[in-house]
């Protein structure tokens, strides 16, 4: 078996990069925690996506009543036809 030559040089440079990777990613971490430490706080804040909505039952989409009135209508006209040929 023959021995292969130790890849010393990369082996140690992609250790470098590995720990500076590391180090970053803990200074990114810092940066985030004092961000949001002198962040204002928003506790009484709403996200204005969902500021509009109440709990409960929504109220129809319009496409829903259109259908509704549209139901209706038909069964009335159901009903006359029916009546009318009795």
């Amino acid at each position: 078996m023959a021995n292969r030559a130790r890849p010393t040089l990369q082996k140690r440079q992609r250790e470098r990069e590995r720990q500076q990777r590391q180090k970053d990613k803990v200074a990114r971490r810092e940066e985030s925690k004092q961000r949001r430490a002198t962040a204002p706080d928003r506790a009484g804040e709403q996200d204005p996506d969902i500021d509009h909505i109440v709990p409960g039952p929504q109220p129809l989409a319009d496409w829903q009543i259109e259908l509704k009135e549209e139901e209706e209508a038909a069964k009335k006209a159901a009903e006359q036809q029916q009546q009318a040929d009795e």
